[in-house]
């Protein structure tokens, strides 16, 4: 399906959601929503024919002829439903005013009458336009041209050719038995039929008629005339349009059939005549289409749209008669009917008698859901179920069934129709809404959700907000998860503008950015291993961030971009730094802290996350510290200048005073949780008592090793502070020591181990008190 077809649907979704309002907008015949998305379908259809691509596979070409069918389909039929009628007088009140009213006059007033009626006139236009275009027979000559040559031959030689017929005049083959026309005639009738037949099956009546003048058979033009129902305006009592009436010419002038009726009456004994050709037969029977002629009539259909087209007709003709033969006048009773008057009824009685009639053609109709078709796509192809619905007005179970079909995985999305279905029901969901027809709500959340996976899959990302902003209630956790399908395949910026879009579409970004937030963190930790088990090393060399650490990572972008939304990336950034502390991961938490807004460290409320957050802070400060006082380290060489070895001392006796500084001061304050002796409580409780149980310790032994390397530096007492840490250690104030476990670098016993060894080396300068030390 081509990219641009998307968009284009797309655009007219938001033009006319901009126009929502104007349901007469909506419902124009040209600009409207269902004929805009019709020529969309339309254009599609030239581009794949001008441009022959092979590409372009028959079913999904057959698929959007239909749904450009079916936008058409909804065009004529919803402006009817969603608008009132014109006035026009009901028929006992023109009949009662005036029993000489013409038949088309008539046939006009009982249309207004029957809402049901109106609308099968509607779909029969609907089915006369999207027919197949016409057969046009071969010119001829003149009027059995071959037949009239061996009958004039026949009287010149005096003997008959056998089996022709001896007469010119056009019932000579059904009087003359057992003879016929010469076969190049004969085929000749049969084609001419067989095309009448495709211009009424289309509508063109007067394209008909001027054929049969051409054809040379001037009394089929008046056969196929004798369909059009008896006017004349001059006794018509009618709201009558002045301005239309000049464009008409003579109002005293008649049109029509003014004996319609025994014209039928003859058309219907053709039909049924075994003598003729069965083209000559279903001609007729399209001409006065009714119960009687039906098997004829339908003996001709070959699609879906044939039976649809025949069983209408038969419905719209016989509704037409009935009501006029029950109502009388002039023109359809004689003076009979006109003195004898009309058989008094209720209103109630007609409203009864009407509702019979809708379940008749009501049944009539669903019949055509399992028809036998020989050409085209079947009866229970799904634009075939959505046409016959939208005609009986079951939009609702329509879109209900296939949203079932959908969620029970009835449908292959793999298939070649799957996208044009669900992009179909998908903007007919999103039409109903505008129009205000009810829509079920869970169905119309199962197809919008089908139609995003689809656009999903063809890398329409700059549509998704648009679709997923019509789920109501449901938007913002759809547009999310679309967000979070990203993952790592969009960088910053993308993001950014994948978020904006959402504010562009009548989405709260705010709530937006928080829920993908959410869901990525979930999903990311759907695929970390949880913190549990020992503790990991800090000492070794850690790998780079894998996929799953990556998407946690990014995670916090999307809470970033908004101010509003700074106090949610408080807290996730508090969680995700949770876990990668507790992992042991480090340098990827530092690279998280790298990427939050320097506004966040402002942030005061809810105090707890706040301080939190300060903590970390705290120890990526400290850990920077040591970082800095390595490479300060690394610069010394046995070779210095007397003022680079100043400079250098100066510089390392800072950074290690720093290092002290702050380190005593993490320890001795309530950095992080102010009671590790109880690991029992919530999750978040636990993992915080993890981070102190590894990074504690290490404190603890880096700043005694960096001490007591610094001891031979003159005019600093590091030995002594070396010594002094153990008793912040100690303290039950502080109780650090609850954070030395029973693993290997983390023992209490390796701290003091080392702080054995700094006692000894403080013997280094004599004497064999050991506290010496500690006084001087």
């Amino acid at each position: 399906m081509s990219d641009n077809l998307y968009a284009s649907c797309a655009e007219v979704l938001s033009l006319c959601q901009s126009m929502k309002d104007d349901l007469a907008a909506l419902l124009d015949p040209e600009t409207g929503f269902a004929p805009r998305l019709r020529q969309i379908c339309r254009d599609q259809l030239a581009e794949l024919e001008e441009n022959r691509d092979e590409r372009a596979h028959p079913e999904e070409v057959a698929a959007l002829r239909m749904e450009m069918a079916t936008w058409g389909l909804l065009q004529a039929l919803m402006p009817a439903r969603k608008t009132d009628p014109e006035p026009f007088p009901r028929p006992r009140a023109l009949l009662a005013s005036n029993p000489y009213t013409p038949t088309s006059t008539l046939a006009q007033s009982i249309l207004t009458a029957s809402p049901l009626l109106q609308e099968l006139v509607v779909v029969r236009e609907w089915l006369h336009e999207t027919a197949p275009s016409p057969h046009h027979p071969e010119a001829t000559m003149g009027y059995w041209k071959f037949t009239q040559h061996g009958i004039m031959q026949a009287k010149r030689t005096g003997k008959g050719r056998e089996g022709l017929v001896k007469h010119m005049d056009p019932d000579a083959v059904g009087r003359e038995e057992g003879r016929g026309l010469a076969v190049d005639d004969a085929s000749y009738e049969k084609g001419l039929a067989q095309a009448l037949y495709s211009y009424l099956r289309a509508g063109r009546l007067e394209e008909a008629v001027e054929l049969c003048r051409t054809a040379h058979q001037p009394w089929r033009s008046a056969s196929i005339r004798g369909s059009l129902l008896f006017s004349w305006r001059a006794i018509a009592n009618e709201p009558v349009d002045e301005d239309a009436m000049e464009d008409e010419g003579d109002i005293d002038a008649w049109t029509g059939n003014r004996r319609r009726k025994l014209w039928k009456k003859t058309c219907t004994r053709a039909a049924l005549n075994p003598t003729l050709l069965d083209p000559e037969r279903v001609l007729y029977a399209a001409l006065a289409p009714s119960p009687a002629t039906s098997a004829v009539l339908k003996s001709a259909c070959r699609t879906w749209e044939d039976h649809l087209w025949a069983q209408i007709s038969i419905m719209c003709e016989e509704k037409l008669t009935s009501e006029m033969g029950r109502l009388g006048g002039f023109w359809e009773g004689g003076v009979g009917a006109v003195e004898k008057g009309m058989v008094p009824m209720t209103r109630d009685e007609e409203e009864a008698e009407e509702e019979d009639w809708e379940k008749e053609a009501t049944d009539a109709l669903e019949t055509l859901g399992g028809v036998g078709v020989i050409e085209g796509p079947p009866a229970d192809h799904a634009f075939h179920v959505s046409q016959l619905n939208i005609i009986l007005g079951r939009t609702d179970p329509l879109l209900e069934v296939f949203a079932d079909g959908l969620r029970d995985g009835n449908y292959d999305p793999a298939s070649i129709e799957y996208p044009t279905m669900t992009r179909f029901f998908a903007h007919l969901c999103l039409y109903l809404q505008m129009i205000d027809i009810p829509v079920a709500p869970l169905a119309t959340q199962i197809v919008l959700e089908a139609y995003l996976q689809v656009l999903e899959a063809a890398g329409q990302r700059d549509l998704i907000a648009l679709y997923a902003g019509a789920l109501g209630d449901n938007a913002v956790e759809r547009y999310a998860m679309f967000l979070t399908s990203l993952e790592l395949s969009a960088d910053l910026d993308e993001r950014r503008v994948a978020l904006t879009r959402a504010r562009d579409h009548g989405l709260d970004m705010e709530r937006v950015a928080i829920a993908t937030a959410e869901r990525t963190i979930e999903k990311a930790f759907e695929i970390l291993p949880p913190l549990k088990g020992a503790l990991p090393s800090i000492i070794s060399l850690q790998p780079p961030a894998s996929d799953a650490e990556k998407l946690l990572l990014r995670s916090i972008e999307w809470t970033t971009f908004l101010e509003g939304t700074h106090d949610t990336a408080l807290e996730q950034s508090n969680v995700i730094l949770r876990y990668f502390l507790g992992s042991g991961r480090i340098q990827v938490a530092q690279l998280l802290l790298q990427m939050l807004p320097l506004e966040l460290a402002s942030i005061s409320e809810p105090e707890e996350t706040a301080t939190e957050y300060l903590h970390y802070r705290q120890f990526f400060n400290i850990w920077e510290t040591l970082a800095r006082v390595v490479e300060c380290q690394a610069l010394e060489v046995q070779v210095m200048s007397k003022d680079t070895k100043a400079a250098w001392l100066k510089d390392y006796v800072g950074l290690v005073d720093e290092a002290y500084e702050q380190i005593t001061k993490l320890l001795t304050s309530e950095w992080l949780v102010n009671d590790t002796e109880t690991p029992a409580g919530d999750r978040r409780r636990r993992d915080l008592i993890r981070i102190r149980q590894i990074y504690i310790p290490e404190l603890v032994i880096r700043l005694h090793l960096l001490l007591v390397s610094a001891r031979h530096i003159p005019g600093h007492a590091y030995l002594k502070r070396a010594l002094e840490l153990v008793n912040i250690v100690a303290d039950s104030r502080y109780r650090v020591y609850d954070d030395f476990v029973d693993q290997e670098g983390r023992k209490l016993g390796d701290y003091l181990a080392a702080v054995r060894d700094a006692i000894l080396g403080g013997l280094e300068g004599g004497g064999s008190d050991p506290l010496r030390v500690l006084s001087m």
